[in-house]
């Protein structure tokens, strides 16, 4: 792996001059150009424990599920519905298994825990028709060197779900980059409302099991527009701080530090991704790994700068190189080595 380089806020995000050069790059450590008032849903959840049949007061979009004991998954049942059974979805937690569930806006649902599974934990979240929260959007598009993306005020991230009793829930901790790794979120396809969809993520995440924030550095829909992700800092460096590195999230336990995460909106398993969310990956990997000097197609050793525990990857791998799981989805998995030739060509 070639040695990494310092990565400047002044060429690596910029807000939007209206053209994809990278010489258009403007001085981050500048005053903003501005924002404007944009408002969002706020999101609403209800709480339930056990498999006693719950209801809510208004439709669900999603609903997650947390259980200790076993890591298989458990089943659901939606108002009116038949039983579904979970899979090994894309977040991990220790001793014990979650999900996401796309609720379609039901308002009422019953679970079934596998044998052995305790501590049954389930929260109904709304993040469509909510009250009103505005949030102040930058004024131009956000960039990273010329790949436009959604800041987090552009989606609706509520900061306060960063804060637990009065304190940041996560404190941010950043090392260097080693690694990327691709995820899928395992929510529908075809998704109407992608914005919604990562609020719904970053409650499930933040809240629910409990990580203080969305566990990605960024998330890609199928149109191929690009969100951030993970809090970094309150600099325009999504995913670094001012110096370079990388902040910890929460995408691929025990592999977190230095190791970047980007989810792409969709289930992958059978689907592949659509050309512009394979394209807008293949565009952020390139831009991120040119940055720091990584080559995507080199094999390396990556060492947890936490505690030392070594593991031979990719520069650029999926979910499950790493841990037991099926994400990315077996057909974005099956593309992984043309992202990391598309991603090296100069």
């Amino acid at each position: 792996m070639a040695a990494g380089a310092a990565l400047t806020p002044v060429v690596f995000a910029a807000t939007d001059s209206g053209s994809d050069s990278a010489s258009d790059a403007t001085n981050t450590d500048a005053a903003p150009s501005g924002t404007k008032p944009e408002t969002f849903p706020a999101t609403r959840t209800a709480t339930a424990t056990g498999t006693t049949p719950a209801t809510t007061t208004f439709a669900a979009s999603y609903v997650g599920l947390r259980w200790t004991g076993t890591q298989d998954g458990v089943g659901i049942r939606l108002a009116d519905g038949d039983w579904q059974q979970t899979g090994t979805g894309c977040a991990t937690v220790d001793n014990g298994g979650t999900a996401l569930i796309a609720a379609d806006e039901a308002t009422g649902y019953q679970v079934k825990a596998p044998a052995g599974a305790t501590d049954v934990r389930s929260v109904a979240i709304d993040c469509t028709r909510g009250p009103g929260h505005t949030f102040h959007v930058p004024s131009e598009a956000t960039r990273v060197r010329g790949v436009r993306y959604l800041s987090r005020p552009a989606w609706g991230a509520d900061e306060s779900k960063r804060y637990k009793d009065g304190k940041v829930n996560s404190p941010e901790a950043y090392y260097p980059l080693q690694s990327i790794t691709v995820h899928h979120t395992d929510t529908p396809n075809a998704d109407p409302d992608p914005a919604a969809t990562v609020r719904g993520i970053y409650e499930y995440h933040a809240i629910t099991l409990d990580w203080g924030d969305i566990g990605y550095h960024f998330l890609i829909d199928e149109a191929g527009v690009i969100y951030e992700g993970r809090y970094s800092g309150d600099d325009l460096v999504p995913a670094f701080d001012k110096n370079g590195n990388l902040v910890t999230a929460f995408h691929t336990a025990g592999f977190n530090s230095g190791n970047l995460g980007i989810a792409l909106i969709g289930n992958l398993v059978a689907q592949p991704p659509t050309d512009a969310a394979k394209a807008s990956l293949i565009r952020l990997i390139k831009v991120i790994t040119r940055f720091k000097g990584l080559d995507p197609q080199a094999k390396i050793t990556y060492t947890n700068p936490v505690n030392g525990v070594k593991k031979d990857n990719e520069t650029i791998s999926g979910h499950r190189d790493w841990l037991q799981t099926d994400c990315p989805g077996q057909t974005m998995y099956d593309l992984l080595g043309e992202v990391r030739t598309a991603a090296a060509t100069r």
